[in-house]
């Protein structure tokens, strides 16, 4: 279940920055342009937006922040904020969800919210993907993280 919400809990720089990636957005299939921020351990922010091609395999808002933050060398996620394009509710999809799993602590917040910033739910990693398969779930000579 995700947490109770409270409206305009999002800091109005994290807004800012949500809708300026989202209008970056290449989605000229789906017309539905997304927008991610996700803030590393170190505490800084790495932006993405989805980027369609015409294969139909396109690369998600989430999926490109994590890229920017795992391509700037950190490993941990704090925070993820995802952004769509109207008043409802645009969740990370399953392969998002499996993505930011793997560099989630069981403390990192995933936030959704509307086209104008407003806080619609906020959700645990637990909550976001139950009984969710992990790193840890791995043998133990696999390891490499």
């Amino acid at each position: 279940m995700s947490e109770p919400v409270t409206p305009n809990a999002i800091p109005q720089e994290i807004v800012g920055e949500l809708i300026a990636v989202r209008s970056h957005a290449y989605a000229p299939y789906s017309h539905h342009p997304v927008g991610a921020l996700v803030i590393g351990e170190s505490g800084r922010r790495y932006a993405g937006a989805n980027v369609e091609v015409a294969h139909y395999k396109g690369l998600c808002a989430e999926a490109s922040a994590i890229a920017a933050l795992v391509s700037a060398g950190e490993r941990e996620l704090r925070e993820v904020y995802v952004i769509g394009p109207g008043a409802h509710l645009c969740t990370p999809c399953g392969d998002c969800r499996q993505r930011i799993r793997e560099f989630a602590t069981p403390d990192t917040r995933i936030r959704v919210v509307d086209a104008e910033g407003r806080l619609l739910r906020d959700y645990s990693m637990e909550a976001l993907l139950p009984d969710s398969f992990g790193p840890e779930n791995l043998a133990p000579e696999h390891l490499s993280r």
